[in-house]
């Protein structure tokens, strides 16, 4: 069995993702920023679009919902908490939730925090996760409606999957969180390599996405608010209080 993940860029900074299964010809669109770059995106591979899962309820992730379900009739999934404030949902759900692609299950994971109802879809077979504005390579997502407390426990269960999990992001925001992160943890080895190889992709017009839990366990500043040495650097205490101070000092760094 094969999947295909099949990535372009759309908007301004978003990037779209189709998941096509061969055996059973589904294809799934991760989010939907841009109804027409999707259509065109899965019509120039001969893929049939049959389900939408929608990681959080913002525009430039369901915006295009309606659009694609009038000229597909695809299936819906979106969470329960955010699914009031998403167009044409036909299931939702939650934390533990299974979705299928094929013979392929998509476990749910709450990752709470940028929205209430945010969530992840982790493939384990194939080793990949969707994690929309959760999580973003040396970065996280601004906690427009959480709390610290919830965001750090949403990042915790991402931190859980097995270390080799490639995670979609849904932004091209890299080269911006790398320099924060360099400000964050300035005598991370590991770190500053990872952003010169960033400054040097991004000037040959190359994408930073996906990534792997594993460099990101060992880079981004937001994933080592459990670590003594950037609570000792942030002054928080404990990962709950780092992560505020990161995620706040994120937020005013220019």
């Amino acid at each position: 069995m094969t999947l295909h993940v099949h990535q372009f860029a759309c908007l301004s900074d978003n990037y779209g993702y189709l998941l096509h299964d061969d055996a059973s010809g589904e294809t799934v669109c991760i989010d939907t920023p841009d109804a027409d770059a999707y259509m065109r995106e899965a019509a120039a591979r001969g893929w049939s679009i049959t389900q939408i899962w929608n990681t959080h309820w913002h525009p430039d992730h369901a915006g295009g919902n309606d659009a694609i379900k009038a000229q597909t009739d695809c299936t819906i999934t979106a969470p329960e908490i955010d699914a009031p404030k998403i167009a044409a949902v036909d299931r939702t759900v939650m934390d533990g939730d299974t979705v299928w692609i094929g013979a392929f299950a998509a476990q749910v994971i709450d990752v709470g925090g940028h929205t209430m109802g945010h969530v992840a879809y982790h493939l384990p077979e194939a080793g990949i996760a969707f994690v929309g504005d959760a999580l973003f390579a040396l970065g996280c997502g601004r906690m427009f409606e959480g709390t610290p407390q919830q965001f750090w426990a949403s990042l915790s269960r991402l931190k859980a999957l097995p270390p080799a999990t490639a995670l979609y992001c849904a932004h091209e925001y890299t080269a911006s969180n790398a320099k924060f992160a360099v400000h964050a943890d300035p005598e991370n080895a590991a770190l500053a390599a990872y952003a010169a190889e960033i400054e040097a992709r991004r000037a040959d017009g190359k994408w930073t996405v996906p990534t792997t839990l594993d460099r990101e366990l060992a880079t981004n500043p937001f994933l080592r608010a459990d670590d003594p040495a950037m609570q000792a650097r942030w002054g928080g205490g404990d990962a709950v209080a780092t992560f505020a101070a990161l995620r706040t000092a994120k937020d005013n760094f220019r």
